[in-house]
């Protein structure tokens, strides 16, 4: 299921047309209506004890850390009426969507599909595959259901942004170098100009995550651009 929002206000941008930004400046479209957040994966299954990411071996403590943050980011998208879109990783309960090498990947002792405190793992509709308390959907606000790594693939995303003018993404959620890189690459490929936002973004490996900016924001920044929650929201609030 996708929700789809009402309507937005238009906001021109003042003289502020740049993010402070690594490897430079990020540059704003000429309207913020062009600019939308993409939360991404920031569900039960990965961020909370008994949930999938748990059940893989890992510490999900690191993903919670970076939840402040992003929910100021959040904030200041929803007091500004842009756009904003979630994203969840699952399946259909028939797993008719999830290809075998997936789900037989692994030797987690809780696979796809197999059943947790918090219901079947990754699928459709189960408390596990729910999108954190702190930062739930708003009903104006659009969810995507993705069965891959990546928001593009087998989902209405491209048709959703092209539809609403987006021009440029402001990308966070989890994991860094998974969903996140991948659904980055898949925007860039497509020409959006993508921000990744750093201390809104997390691995269950930190080393990964850095490694992640890095590669992303190379040689020019070959896939986008990096910069701070603070960053973007300071030139945001001030357009």
């Amino acid at each position: 299921m996708t929700h789809l929002p009402t309507q937005f206000q238009d906001h021109p941008l003042s003289a502020a047309s740049s993010i402070p930004a690594l490897p430079y400046d990020y540059p704003l479209p000429d309207s913020l209506d062009q600019l939308a957040l993409v939360i991404i994966d920031m569900q039960r299954d990965f961020l909370e004890p008994e949930g999938f990411g748990d059940a893989l071996g890992n510490d999900v403590t690191q993903l919670q850390a970076i939840v402040p943050q992003l929910e100021k980011l959040l904030h200041t998208f929803r007091s500004l009426g842009l756009l904003v879109i979630h994203t969840q990783e699952c399946h259909q309960p028939d797993l008719s969507d999830c290809p075998p090498s997936k789900l037989k990947r692994g030797n987690a002792k809780l696979k796809i599909g197999d059943t947790s405190s918090m219901g079947r793992i990754l699928i459709c509709g189960e408390p596990g595959n729910a999108i954190i308390s702190a930062l739930a959907p708003l009903a104006n606000e659009i969810v995507i259901l993705k069965p891959g790594k990546g928001a593009f693939y087998n989902t209405p995303l491209a048709a959703i942004l092209q539809k609403q003018g987006i021009t440029h993404l402001l990308i966070t959620g989890v994991t860094t170098e998974v969903c996140v890189q991948t659904t980055m690459r898949e925007a860039n490929d497509r020409g959006y100009e993508c921000l990744l936002v750093e201390d809104c973004t997390a691995s269950y490996f930190p080393e990964f995550k850095q490694a992640t900016i890095e590669m992303l924001r190379a040689q020019g920044g070959i896939i986008g651009w990096t910069a701070t929650a603070e960053q973007v929201c300071q030139v945001l609030l001030q357009s």
